[in-house]
């Protein structure tokens, strides 16, 4: 079959899982007839308008994506959900898939055009898709960076494009400076002061949305001492790290933002604690409820511990404590 074809149109089917779009096949000098023969043939078959697989049966989820990119023309990249798929960045596949486009390309997808097993495209358009898109990952995608604040932008809440950047950078796919400068360059960011914000406590050791709402509502929101994020304790040969320690009051803050506790993991988490007492400090544990909806009352115990283990200040009252 691959005989039939030139070898660069041969070589695209090696490396785009058997896809090939059909400007593809004209931009390579491929005679688009034999192409027609193949598919009348039921040897190749029609993923998209356009688009074709180089066999029969059910596409894989490789297979769609290259014909996703490939229905979208020249330019086109993999991005918002479909690209933190494949980047690791996001754990399950959409039942769409996204793809940016120039924001001057006239594209239309129907829905009945595409093969019954590969998901339907959702098209966005964008003026900065050549600088968004990376320059050598395949199949074409959005920079590590621009997914992430592709779905900041399009996340229900604050909370939400928060556990974004946290994920990016706590999977090590991205830094957090190299996110701040991302945000630098768009004209428009939705919480672009708020993200800044994140990514500072980002930088400073902040893993998930839970520590993210501790340090902006309790800690700082009530003016209590700037703890240590993710301490390393070193307890024998062994080392573990600590959510925030205050030590030179000799006090542990440890966040659980696991709805569900079982009761091994529970035990786990009181041997230690018992361990971090033996050697001196305190341990307060709190979770999610405690800082998204009772953050002042965790401010005062906290502030309450941390004055009789000798800190001289006085915690402040927040917005929220005042109404």
């Amino acid at each position: 079959m691959r005989t039939l074809i030139p070898s660069k149109c041969a070589e695209l089917l090696e490396q785009q899982c058997g896809v090939l779009g059909r400007w593809q096949v004209v931009q390579h000098g491929c005679d688009v007839a034999v192409i027609d023969r193949l598919l009348r043939s039921d040897r190749w078959q029609v993923l998209y308008r356009g688009v074709y697989a180089s066999f029969t049966g059910q596409p894989s989820r490789e297979s769609a994506l290259w014909a996703a990119v490939r229905r979208c023309g020249p330019g086109a990249a993999l991005s918002y959900y479909t690209a933190a798929e494949i980047d690791n960045l996001a754990d399950r596949h959409e039942p769409v898939l996204h793809v940016t486009v120039p924001v001057n390309r006239q594209i239309i997808i129907a829905a009945d055009e595409r093969h019954r097993d590969i998901p339907r495209i959702v098209v966005h358009r964008s003026q900065r898709a050549d600088v968004a898109r990376h320059p050598t990952k395949l199949p074409a995608r959005t920079r590590v960076e621009e997914t992430v604040l592709d779905l900041t932008q399009v996340s229900a809440n604050l909370d939400d494009a928060v556990g974004w950047l946290s994920r990016a950078c706590g999977r090590r796919l991205t830094k957090a400076d190299l996110l701040k400068n991302a945000i630098d360059l768009r004209r428009k960011v939705r919480w672009r002061a708020e993200l800044s914000y994140a990514l500072d406590d980002i930088a400073d050791g902040v893993h998930s949305v839970l520590e993210f709402r501790y340090v902006r509502d309790v800690e700082r929101a009530h003016r209590l001492p700037t703890a240590e994020r993710q301490a390393q304790l070193m307890t024998g040969k062994r080392s573990q790290y600590l959510d925030n320690l205050y030590g030179e009051f000799g006090l542990v803050v440890e966040l659980d933002g696991r709805a569900a506790h079982l009761v091994e993991a529970r035990w786990q988490d009181i041997h230690r604690d018992n361990g971090l007492t033996r050697t001196g400090l305190a341990t307060l544990r709190y979770s999610w409820s405690d800082v998204t909806e009772r953050p002042c009352q965790t401010a005062r115990e906290i502030a309450e511990v941390l004055r009789a283990r000798g800190w001289p200040g006085q915690p402040t009252r927040c917005r929220r404590c005042r109404r």
